[in-house]
């Protein structure tokens, strides 16, 4: 079976129409057709119902995903494998969002690789929606997330929770409507932060990272929400005040995995991140 016909599917069921499928595979929408009219004439059934909404899955639809997704995911693992030689033995790829790596899976790593030097540890950056279609490819093991998707074939396990607080470079903690930096952290903190501070719910800045935000403010001036994991040694150096009298917002982060996996890793990978947890001070928040 050609494994490009089944991330197309996959990529169909992502998505929910051939349209978006082919703008995202950057081929044509006939091409995508094409490659789902082979795969069914190839399983001898029809895999999905076309309508004005998009493609909706067919029983059979339903039946074959969680076959698909370990498909790719055994090739996947297999180039892997194949490709680690001595002294290792083993491979992981952990991906997660950019403010999730920083205080949390940079710590992660050399918790893991003092309990397990024996496994080649790939590291990505990524969003939710690149991060879980990577794990549907296959091409990545773990994804780290705040909002991760529910996927036929894939375990989700929270990890703790984020605390976004208000922080300022004003150092009488004042925080300007107008110098407010608005980060992507979910749609859930965007929703319930609007609701909570109407006041900031237009901001003329916008970051997808908190990374670029925080460097903003920290050279240009201005307030955002960040984890207070990452705002504390900022809080401590004097760099950052915290914004009195305002709400902070839990944002629970999650692992993501394939249910399909190397058990033995994986308790390995569990025992240091609950070490990592432990020791950033996020035990009590973990679940």
């Amino acid at each position: 079976m050609n494994i490009e016909l089944v991330r197309t599917f996959l990529k169909v069921i992502e998505v929910g129409s051939f349209f978006k499928a082919a703008d995202q595979l950057f081929v044509t929408q006939a091409s995508v057709s094409r490659r789902i009219k082979v795969l069914e004439s190839d399983l001898g059934c029809t895999l999905f119902v076309r309508n004005k909404a998009g493609a909706v899955l067919t029983l059979s639809g339903r039946r074959f995903a969680k076959h698909a997704t370990k498909l790719v995911h055994t090739l996947e693992q297999a180039r892997h494998e194949l490709g680690v030689s001595q002294p290792y033995s083993k491979y992981l790829a952990i991906g997660g969002r950019l403010g999730l790596w920083q205080g949390f899976l940079l710590h992660l790593i050399p918790i893991m690789k003092a309990r397990a030097p024996d496994v080649v540890l790939r590291m990505q950056i990524g969003f939710e929606s690149e991060l879980m279609q990577q794990l549907i490819e296959g091409s990545l093991d773990v994804g780290v997330m705040y909002t991760p998707q529910i996927q036929p074939g894939f375990a989700v396990e929270q990890l703790f929770e984020d605390e976004l607080m208000l922080v300022t470079s004003d150092p009488d903690g004042y925080a300007a409507t107008e110098n407010y930096v608005q980060v992507e952290w979910a749609p859930e903190f965007l929703n319930r932060n609007r609701i909570a501070q109407p006041e900031v719910g237009n901001p003329g800045l916008i970051a997808g990272v908190g990374w670029l935000a925080l460097h903003h403010v920290l050279v240009h001036g201005g307030s955002m929400h960040l984890p207070k994991r990452l705002a504390l040694p900022y809080l401590r150096n004097g760099k950052l005040h915290a914004v009195a009298d305002t709400p902070v917002f839990k944002l629970p982060a999650y692992m993501v995995y394939p249910t399909d996996n190397d058990h033995e890793l994986f308790e390995i990978l569990r025992a240091s991140i609950g070490e990592a947890i432990q020791e950033i001070g996020l035990a009590s928040e973990s679940a």
